[in-house]
């Protein structure tokens, strides 16, 4: 009966988002949330002071993936208005007139290179746009960018999901590091196939058997750095093989190599040097403030993440309220329970790299006041349903991890490993794709499953390392179908009601990439590792 009440909500979510005159997540989730709130007082007699400071904590954490939202919302607004996104497109439209050569350059290794950035599901909200602007069906586009950004996110936003998402594990350095070989080993594995199934929503499989060397150049000038980065780091493999992806991907188009032949009706003067400059500029800030503040050797990170008490006063029995050094506002001990949340206003990518660049790239690009105002207002506006949507979706996952040990999410985990005991090599994957789901997180994932995957593979016998692998590759492949980012590019594409559909094309290839991981696990990785 415990696994069935927690995992009742789960199938009902996916049910009422993919039945016929399906449930648009805004509805859906808020629902579900009292769904699982109900299930709490109800069957597990939870106190109703834990329950009510989970709902109050999921309303702070909301704050995180909402304001990540608004600020690509933000930035693409922007980039509208300036004439940014029409440069772009005019010059990624004119490297190559083959959609092909379009879709891999930007939906691939630039959403690659800006995964190993950010994270937090801005590859598909940055991309997306673009792609549509080229004159691609949005609802297509959202399949297609949902399911490309899958092979980086284990490294996403330099490494957060492989060094912090195991972090509560207490791994030594080595056996990251190990964690981080093996999961970009079964991802580079997954990457001959997945690209080719992202690009069958867009094109047919004769035209991509015509480019068929360049899907494959494009694949690997992402691929092969990433792979070997992370034999010797975990924060970097995304960011540089996107990097050097994308220069290989855009030199090799050019020259149109491996692409077949299509009608050339690309105007070559259409952009001159200078305006594809000042175009990649806000673009250019945003990934280099983004790597400045996030590489551990300088100072930035540090200051942003700094936890110093700077402010501290109590708000009645609502708790303590905090405000630090680096400007993370933190409410703690909520309704006098242990439940505490917080939110990093500088660390967090939606103010720095989204709203700062704005902000600079207004006066560069001379937008009048009355448009940028407008730019914040209809970013807002923008924002609404994915808040209602996100607010739900947070207080659903905060009331199924409370419990411990005995939470809704621990039952579920811990009924899968118990039924498939040493077979559990087959299902890990998709466990981590569970916790994806519903959180919209590769590293809310590990942190949520990775105990349960580790004590599965003690009990069973089964490589730590590996089994912990094959969770980290199964929260990227569960973006795929995650809701948070679902929400994220459709809210940025302006597609309404489409969340149900999208999930129906994305869920099969979630499930090959899980079959794919699996036999990696059992016949590739005993040939390089000594497990």
């Amino acid at each position: 009966m415990a696994f069935f009440l927690s995992i009742l909500p789960i199938i009902l979510l996916i049910y009422l988002m993919v039945k016929r005159n399906a449930w648009p997540s805004y509805v859906a989730l808020p629902w579900i949330a009292v769904c699982v709130l109900i299930i709490h007082l109800a069957f597990f007699g939870t106190n109703i002071a834990i329950v009510s400071a989970n709902v109050t904590a999921s309303i702070i954490a909301v704050q995180t993936p909402i304001t990540v939202i608004f600020g690509a919302i933000l930035f693409n607004r922007f980039s509208e208005v300036s004439g940014v996104t029409n440069t772009l497109r005019k010059w990624l439209g004119n490297i190559n007139p083959n959609p092909v050569a379009q879709l891999m350059i930007i939906g691939w290794a630039f959403a690659f290179m800006i995964e190993g950035a950010s994270g937090f599901g801005t590859p598909a909200a940055i991309a997306a746009p673009i792609l549509v602007g080229l004159g691609f069906n949005p609802i297509k586009v959202a399949v297609f960018a949902l399911i490309m950004n899958s092979v980086p996110v284990s490294f996403g936003a330099v490494g957060t999901p492989t060094w912090f998402g195991f972090g509560p594990l207490n791994l030594n350095d080595e056996q990251i590091l190990e964690i981080g070989s093996m999961t970009a080993l079964i991802h580079c594995f997954a990457a001959f196939v997945i690209p080719l199934l992202g690009l069958r929503i867009m094109v047919g499989w004769q035209e991509i058997r015509k480019n068929i060397l360049f899907i494959y150049l494009s694949v690997f000038a992402c691929v092969v750095p990433y792979f070997l980065i992370a034999q010797f780091n975990y924060e970097f493999p995304a960011l540089v093989g996107g990097a050097i992806g994308l220069l290989i991907s855009v030199l090799a188009a050019n020259r149109n190599i491996g692409l077949a032949r299509v009608e050339n009706n690309l105007d070559n003067n259409a952009v001159s040097f200078k305006e594809i400059s000042k175009a990649l500029l806000p673009t250019g800030m945003l990934i280099a403030i983004l790597i400045i503040t996030r590489i551990q050797q300088l100072p930035f990170k540090a200051w942003m993440n700094d936890a110093t008490t700077w402010f501290a006063v109590r708000i009645g029995s609502l708790g303590d309220f905090e405000i630090s050094r680096g400007l993370i506002f933190s409410l703690k001990n909520i309704f006098d329970t242990s439940v505490s949340a917080s939110y990093k206003l500088l660390y967090v990518p939606a103010f720095i790299p989204f709203i700062v660049t704005v902000l600079i790239a207004i006066p560069l690009f001379k937008v009048s006041f009355r448009n940028a105002t407008d730019i914040f207002g209809d970013s807002l506006k923008r924002s609404k349903n994915p808040f209602i949507a996100l607010i739900g979706a947070l207080i659903m996952v905060n009331l199924m991890l409370v419990g411990g040990e005995g939470s809704m999410v621990k039952t579920i985990g811990k009924t899968f490993a118990e039924t498939t005991g040493e077979h559990w090599t087959l299902f890990s994957s998709y466990l981590g794709a569970v916790g994806a789901f519903f959180s919209g997180s590769n590293t809310v994932s590990n942190l949520t499953f990775g105990s349960v995957q580790l004590s599965t593979a003690e009990l069973t016998g089964l490589s730590t390392t590996l089994i912990l692998a094959l969770q980290s590759v199964g929260g990227a492949m569960g973006n795929m179908v995650c809701i948070n980012n679902i929400v994220a590019v459709s809210s940025v594409l302006g597609t309404n009601n489409q969340e149900g559909n999208i999930i129906k094309q994305t869920v099969l290839p979630m499930i090959i990439y899980g079959i794919i991981a699996a036999l990696v696990a059992l016949f590739v990785i005993p040939l390089f590792y000594n497990i």
